[in-house]
C-alpha cells in the first residue's frame, strides 16, 4: 500500500491546535491536536472531529457513541473500554495503536486505514465498513457478526478468533492475512483468498456447512440404508 501520513504531513498540520483538558460533551473540535493526554472516563456523545489529530493519547472508558470523525489522524493512540457505538468515521488513519474493548457496533466507517494496530475484543458488530484497511494488524477476538464489509483488505494481518457469522461481504481481499475465523455458510461470499488460504480454511467451510468429511469406507449396510 501507499506510505501513510505522519503528523507533519497532513494538509491541516500546521493549522493544529493544541487542546488542554477533558472532551466536552458534543463538543466541535476542528483543526485540534490532541497530545501526550490521558483521558479517563470521557463523557462526549455526538462530539465531532474534523482535521483532528492524536498523538501518544490514552482513552480509557468513556462514551463517545454517535460521534463523528473526519479527516482524523492518529498515532500511538490506546484506546481501553470506550464506547465508539454508532460513530461515523471518513477518512481516518490510525497508526501503530491498540483497541481493547472498545465498542464500534453500528457504526459506518469508510476510506479507514488500521496499520500495525491491535485490536482485542473490538465490537464491529452490525457496522458497515467501505474500503477500510487492515494493514499488518492484529486482531483477536474481533467481533465483524452481521457487519458488511465491502472493498476491505486484510494484508499481512493476523486474524485469531476473529468472527464473521453473518457478515456480508463484497469485493473483501483476505489474501496474505493469517485466517484464524468464525463463520457460517454465508460469511466468506464475496471473499477473495488465496489457494493456499482456502486449503486452510477447507475444515471451517466444511463444519459451516454440515459436510462430514471421512476416508472411513462406507460399509454395506450403511450403503443400503443411507
Amino acid at each position: 500500500m501507499t506510505s501513510l501520513p505522519e503528523l507533519g504531513d497532513l494538509p491541516y498540520a500546521a493549522h493544529l491546535t493544541r487542546h488542554e483538558g477533558e472532551l466536552d460533551r458534543h463538543g466541535d473540535y476542528d483543526t485540534v491536536l490532541f497530545e501526550q493526554a490521558e483521558l479517563t472516563e470521557p463523557a462526549a456523545p455526538s462530539a465531532r472531529f474534523l482535521e483532528c489529530a492524536f498523538s501518544r493519547v490514552a482513552m480509557t472508558g468513556g462514551k463517545l457513541q454517535r460521534s463523528s470523525l473526519r479527516d482524523v489522524w492518529m498515532r500511538d493512540v490506546r484506546l481501553t473500554g470506550t464506547s465508539m457505538a454508532e460513530t461515523n468515521w471518513l477518512d481516518v488513519t490510525v497508526l501503530s495503536s491498540s483497541l481493547a474493548g472498545v465498542q464500534v457496533y453500528g457504526s459506518e466507517l469508510r476510506r479507514v486505514v488500521f496499520s500495525g494496530c491491535k485490536l482485542d475484543s473490538v465490537n464491529f458488530r452490525g457496522a458497515r465498513l467501505a474500503d477500510v484497511t487492515f494493514d499488518r494488524c492484529v486482531l483477536r477476538d474481533v467481533d465483524f457478526a452481521d457487519a458488511e464489509l465491502a472493498g476491505c483488505v486484510f494484508g499481512g494481518s493476523q486474524l485469531t478468533r476473529t468472527d464473521f457469522t453473518r457478515t456480508r461481504m463484497d469485493r473483501t481481499d483476505l489474501r496474505g492475512a493469517e485466517l484464524g475465523v468464525i463463520i457460517d455458510a454465508q460469511s466468506l461470499r464475496g471473499a477473495i483468498i488465496s489457494p493456499g488460504q482456502l486449503v486452510v480454511l477447507a475444515p471451517a467451510l466444511a463444519e459451516s456447512m454440515g459436510l462430514i468429511v471421512s476416508d472411513e469406507p462406507v460399509s454395506d449396510d450403511q450403503a443400503f440404508w443411507g
